[in-house]
């Protein structure tokens, strides 16, 4: 009996962090509502500030390939992308060069529609895109000059795949091997044919606001099966729970000026940083060689995160959350948040779309 509440107390482990990381968004956007408020009548540098510094407080064992600079800089982050994991690698990055508020998405048009998060994020910096003959260019750019006329620092998070590579959706894979041979591009195994209308566009309206670009691929260890078979991504729940042993991350710095500007040259450009990806991936999980597999090529540094840098973020908003919890009116307050806050959120959206 005590065997098995101790075995499943352990396998609800994630309960904790997914509690914290949920429970608090209330308090979250209460503080946010009211610094946006408060910030109406003040210029929006102001307000863009205070709130990357909310936004740092809020999202506070890898190893890491590759060059990733001290300081931080304003940056377009592209990467393969597999699991929900890949936000929070993102975020691990950022904090690791003090730019963790920075961070901005460019997201899929649907997640607008997340309770409070959906809102938010537009309101932080993401931007929502919808795909092929859809997206709307036009709005993307006006977006992104409002963030260089306010000098909005820019982390800005791009996944060109469009969607998550997943080895169990053979039917996605070989679609997009199919458009590559068929545009004469070659064929990716372990990542997708990359789309170029998101990236060419953010950089074409960053280009002279960069400093440069962050190629980053990323490599789940121990999701290889018996048979040598790739499995799917660990999920963010698995991830928490730590079923995944290490994170492997290969990061490479490109200078504004070696990116090519013109649409034509910058989809070769972006296809052939996939190819080197691709080549990453199967040295990770194909090599022949047991020496070679589940690591990327060059030396590693396993990077730690000191508590400083994450406690204080859990202390402040779970003792704000629990302090709220704790009196009648705090708790109506909370739940109220949730439903009007998810209503007003998602009106505000559609009125935006």
């Amino acid at each position: 009996m005590l065997l098995s509440l101790v075995l499943h107390m352990y396998s609800m482990r994630c309960v904790l962090p997914a509690a914290v990381l949920l429970g608090t968004a209330p308090t979250y956007v209460l503080a946010w509502g009211a610094w946006r408020l408060l910030s109406a009548f003040l210029p929006s540098r102001f307000y863009q500030a205070v709130d990357d510094r909310l936004y740092c407080v809020y999202q506070s064992m890898i190893l890491l390939y590759g060059d990733l600079p001290k300081n931080k800089e304003n940056i377009i982050y592209l990467a393969n992308h597999q699991s929900t994991v890949d936000w929070i690698i993102a975020d691990i990055l950022a904090i690791r060069q003090n730019a963790l508020g920075h961070v901005r998405y460019v997201l899929k048009d649907g997640l607008k529609w997340l309770p409070l998060y959906g809102c938010y994020f537009s309101q932080h910096g993401g931007i929502y895109v919808k795909r092929s003959a859809k997206f709307d260019e036009k709005e993307m750019r006006k977006k992104l000059q409002r963030y260089m006329n306010a000098q909005t620092p820019m982390y800005l998070v791009i996944f060109p795949e469009g969607t998550r590579y997943n080895p169990e959706l053979t039917k996605v894979i070989s679609a997009s091997q199919t458009f590559a041979a068929k545009e004469g591009l070659a064929v990716l195994k372990h990542v997708l044919t990359p789309r170029i209308k998101a990236t060419h566009v953010a950089f074409d309206s960053l280009k002279n606001y960069l400093d440069a670009i962050y190629d980053v691929t990323v490599a789940f260890e121990g999701t290889v099966d018996d048979k040598g078979q790739r499995k799917e991504a660990p999920s963010m729940a698995e991830f928490l729970c730590k079923e995944c042993p290490k994170i492997h991350i290969h990061i490479d710095r490109i200078d504004r000026k070696d990116v090519p500007e013109e649409q034509a040259c910058m989809r070769r450009w972006l296809h052939e940083r996939f190819e080197i990806k691709d080549k990453l991936l199967i040295e990770f999980y194909d090599s022949l060689d047991p020496e070679r597999r589940n690591k990327f090529p060059g030396e590693s540094v396993n990077s730690k995160l000191s508590l400083k840098k994450t406690l204080p973020s859990f202390l402040i908003l779970s003792g704000l959350t629990a302090g709220m919890l704790m009196t009648e009116a705090g708790r109506k307050l909370y739940v109220k948040t949730w439903i009007y806050g998810t209503l007003i959120g998602c009106l505000w959206v559609s009125i935006k779309a």
